[in-house]
């Protein structure tokens, strides 16, 4: 069986104001090509897990394993590398640059990259674009466009470097219904027909019972794995 990644026993604690164990030793797999959902009432530690998960914080007890490498103990040039390499971020914010084109938002993170020529880069965006609707839309500013095509252009922007997972953080939460939909079935191709990885935080209970599997946390324990 192909993991792309496991958890070991990870805790995490907060110390302000007071010690607090905000995650208590969470241990599971995801596959290669599984679309996962973490549910659970907000401070239950599933957006805490998820920044773990993504690297972005390193300050916790027990193992990481990404793509069957020990990323535990990695410095923060390290694990900005292996972030760039192989994780897209999505979150309930697109944080797209108003002013940029389309085009050149989803550019950024494989500018930063500097794996492919900017000319390669551009096209590979557009091909980005294209696969999600958007081609028509590629010279826009950003913030010409509706928020589903903005949330549509981060997940393009997501996947430019080809990375192994797509993290989403309440990925739909400011989507109405038909939006929220489009996203879906966006992740549920990406995981089920190209191999992509998706973990994603939601509040939305459909698209978490859609998704091939739901971790559901309360006060920082996975207390149910509903395996579809």
């Amino acid at each position: 069986m192909s993991y792309i990644l496991q958890t070991k026993n990870i805790n995490k604690f907060f110390y302000d104001p007071t010690k607090f164990q905000v995650l208590n030793d969470i241990s599971f797999d995801v596959q290669k090509g599984e679309f996962l959902t973490m549910i659970g009432k907000s401070g239950c530690g599933k957006s805490t897990l998820l920044y773990i998960l993504s690297t972005m914080d390193t300050e916790y007890d027990g193992q990481l394993i990404i793509d069957n490498e020990d990323v535990t103990d990695y410095d923060q040039d390290k694990l900005a590398a292996i972030r760039n390499a192989k994780i897209g971020f999505v979150f309930q914010f697109h944080y797209l640059l108003a002013e940029f084109s389309c085009l050149k938002n989803v550019m950024i993170p494989a500018l930063r990259l500097g794996k492919y020529t900017e000319k390669e880069i551009e096209e590979r965006a557009y091909k980005k674009l294209e696969m999600l609707g958007l081609a028509d839309q590629a010279l826009k500013p950003a913030s010409k466009l509706s928020g589903g095509q903005q949330q549509r252009v981060a997940i393009a922007r997501a996947l430019i470097n080809d990375p192994l997972m797509i993290m989403g953080d309440e990925p739909t939460g400011n989507l109405d219904s038909k939006n929220t939909k489009i996203v879906f079935d966006i992740f549920q191709e990406l995981a089920h027909n190209q191999g992509q990885t998706i973990i994603a935080v939601t509040h939305d209970n459909d698209f978490a019972a859609a998704s091939d599997r739901t971790i559901q946390m309360q006060d920082g324990k996975i207390i149910n794995h509903n395996f579809k």
